[in-house]
């Protein structure tokens, strides 16, 4: 959850990044007193996420600073649109501008390129989902910036539910535990609200998966053949996740199998930035 503290936390953490001991291309000649006014102008078309972040920076960076926002989180903009105004003064607007630039043009672009996925998906009821696989210490700029496009968060971590992957059923197996009863262990000592998801690559596991009754089964990797068969092998009696290598032109034929959400890791991983500037107006 994208919090305002966590949103504070960050972003001064990177204003220290970007200028430990000042900003010495404004240190000397520009007057301590001069204003400026700045806008936010979107370079292409996209998806709007971070505009709390993007005022943030500049408002720590100088409490005389105001950012006046033309558009929401979660609003599609064209090329040429104006998305915020900024005054401040001079030193103070171009000490934050490169940092409210990363986070926002980063934030949009998760959104944008999540707001994609969603649409590929048209009115089928499967839901695009993230993963863990986010910048560290940025995972919550990520997944907030993945609601902004439409899509839906997977666990935030490892201490939210319990998700059972390849590497965890090789563990079992090398110590001789069959799957069935390694969940059913697990159930036996988590809290009932708590959710548990297991992974398999083959078809040939879900039998044994199934008997263990976990709360979700993902199919990582499977052709689409085998995904539309354990489909109908579940047949409702868990969650169904696809995962592995979603790419755009092949979102609508998995979503066409049934599943029930989509997990794509290159919403966090993959994503390219949103072309954003700030324009000089005095």
């Amino acid at each position: 959850m994208l919090t305002s503290q966590l949103i504070r936390q960050a972003v001064s953490a990177a204003l220290i990044e970007d200028a430990p001991t000042g900003d010495i291309s404004c240190a000397y000649a520009m007057e301590p007193t001069a204003l400026a006014t700045v806008r936010l102008t979107a370079r292409e078309a996209g998806v709007m996420s971070g505009m709390e972040v993007f005022t943030a920076a500049f408002t720590l960076q100088g409490s005389g600073n105001t950012v006046t926002p033309a558009i929401a989180d979660g609003e599609s903009f064209g090329a040429g649109a104006v998305l915020a105004g900024v005054t401040g003064t001079l030193r103070d607007v171009l000490g934050a501008e490169r940092v409210a630039l990363n986070f926002i043009q980063r934030m949009c672009g998760i959104a944008t390129m999540t707001a994609d996925f969603v649409a590929a998906v048209g009115d089928r009821p499967t839901r695009i989902v993230d993963t863990r696989k986010t910048t560290p210490g940025l995972r919550a700029f990520e997944k907030y910036a993945v609601t902004c496009g439409g899509g839906s968060n997977h666990r935030q971590g490892l201490s939210d539910a319990v998700m059972l992957k390849d590497n965890h059923l090789a563990a079992f197996e090398s110590q001789g535990i069959p799957i069935v009863r390694a969940i059913r262990e697990i159930r036996a000592h988590i809290s009932h609200t708590t959710h548990i998801e297991v992974e398999i690559d083959r078809l040939d596991q879900l039998d044994a998966v199934l008997e263990g009754r976990p709360d979700t089964i993902m199919l990582d990797n499977f052709k689409l053949s085998d995904l539309n068969s354990a489909v109908r092998i579940i047949d409702g009696r868990t969650l169904v996740e696809a995962s592995g290598n979603m790419t755009l032109d092949r979102i609508a034929s998995v979503a066409d199998s049934g599943v029930d959400l989509i997990s794509v890791g290159a919403l966090t991983h993959s994503v390219r930035s949103i072309d954003l500037g700030l324009d000089w107006l005095g």
